[in-house]
């Protein structure tokens, strides 16, 4: 059980002290792993982003995920999801609006400057935990076609058969807790309040003004 974001953040950095030097790049995934991206940044001293990836609802049930979508369009579908077994078309469809979603983020969190480029860099991907992995794994994805020297997963906490699925898609993975019982993430974090648009945007700019001292 973890207190806070903030809590896991600082052991998923000392899991991660050995990068401090690269100046890594730090790409959270909003809106839970922005707080804990930035600490880890802070930590590493590194370069904090965000990488934009939805998750795809089900037909008829978009709380129930049948795979995410990166802001390259690449999807990555649940693995015990057949696109057979979807409505001809509905993919297509429900990828086109969670990207109109993913570019409206884009344009919210980064109006100033284009997001950093990951190539050639050392890369940490950090979200405050993951279920299905499916939305990790299309971040993981999408950074990977940019180029990274070295990428690394970093997560609060994951069932153990995601957390194994995430080795995979990475060089490296933390992720600090894997129980044997898994419902939600937020049944791990005493206080898991929400983060809103507005937090992200705060933190996202305080993270460019310290880069500009």
């Amino acid at each position: 059980m973890f207190r806070d974001r903030a809590d896991a953040a600082s052991r998923i950095a000392v899991r991660l002290a050995h990068l401090r030097g690269t100046r890594p790049l730090v790409l959270a995934v909003p809106r839970g792993g922005v707080p804990m991206g930035a600490l880890v940044a802070e930590a590493l001293d590194g370069d904090l982003d965000v990488v934009l990836v939805r998750k795809l609802g089900a037909p008829g049930n978009p709380e129930y995920a049948v795979g995410a979508v990166g802001e390259d369009g690449e999807i990555q579908l649940n693995e015990d999801v057949d696109p057979d077994d979807l409505p001809p078309g509905y993919l297509e469809r429900e990828a086109a609006a969670q990207l109109d979603t993913l570019r409206r983020r884009r344009r919210l969190y980064s109006p100033v400057r284009p997001p950093l480029d990951p190539a050639g860099r050392t890369v940490i991907v950090v979200d405050d935990g993951v279920a299905t992995g499916s939305t990790l794994l299309a971040a993981l994805r999408a950074v990977r076609a940019r180029g990274p020297s070295h990428l690394v997963a970093a997560v609060g906490v994951a069932p153990r058969d995601t957390a194994s699925t995430l080795e995979a898609a990475a060089d490296e993975v933390v992720c600090v807790e894997t129980p044997r019982s898994f419902f939600a993430v937020g049944q791990f974090y005493r206080d898991f309040s929400p983060v809103e648009d507005d937090d992200v945007i705060a933190i996202l700019r305080a993270a460019d003004a310290q880069a500009r001292e």
